[in-house]
């Protein structure tokens, strides 16, 4: 159970993306937002490369590692598609994806990590690995707000597009469940109780979204 989360959910979204003839109602700066989450989350990926690293950071799995970049390879090149190939760019409107994600959501969530993880381990015991994957807990969770606010502007949606907030709403379902799972099972489980809140903030958003589609 441990494995079986949809891992796939995101790179396979961004393949039907790029091979997509028009971007209308899909928000870049929600593409961003996530890139900035799966880059500051896999910091162990820099084990792979670095030896002296690996004190630091623990290594998981070798398949574990080529998901991880398959999920910063495939968002990274859909950021690249809509902002630099022109046929792509065409279609994308930035007038409707106006959120300003890095104001209101990337500056908040670091404050607010950097907080909290202050207060969790002290001065002594400070943690930059740590702070960052702290602060991808939060910002994952605003991450899709450019998004769904893009769908309410928008009066024509591609289905992919929906179909694509459905599935990131079932995808932290699973990881729900998965936690609920390995809790049961495995005694020394450790709770992250911030995680545990955002995933639900995530999950009820994209519940959101999903009412508001049906009704239109």
């Amino acid at each position: 159970m441990r494995y079986s989360h949809p891992y796939f959910i995101f790179p396979t979204l961004s393949l039907s993306f790029l091979l997509s003839i028009s971007y209308t109602g899909l928000s870049l700066r929600t593409q961003e937002l996530f890139l900035l989450v799966f880059v500051t989350r896999y910091l162990d990926l820099v084990g792979l490369f670095y030896s002296w690293y690996n004190s630091f950071i623990v290594f998981y799995s070798w398949y574990n590692s080529f998901m991880k970049i398959l999920y910063i390879g495939s968002t990274s090149s859909l950021v690249y598609a809509i902002r630099y190939q022109e046929t792509i760019k065409a279609t994308y409107d930035d007038s409707k994806d106006t959120f300003l994600h890095w104001k209101f959501g990337v500056v908040p969530c670091f404050v607010l990590a950097f907080v909290t993880h202050l207060i969790g381990t002290g001065v002594k015991d400070f943690d930059v690995i740590e702070l960052l994957w702290t602060f991808s807990i939060y910002l994952e969770p605003i991450a899709i707000l450019p998004q769904l606010i893009v769908l309410q502007r928008c009066r024509e949606v591609m289905t992919s597009i929906q179909g694509y907030v459905y599935l990131i709403g079932a995808y932290r379902g699973f990881y729900i469940l998965n936690w609920i799972y390995r809790a049961s099972i495995e005694y020394h489980y450790r709770h992250h109780w911030v995680t545990y809140i955002c995933a639900v903030i995530q999950t009820l958003l994209c519940a959101n979204v999903f009412y508001y589609c049906i009704q239109r």
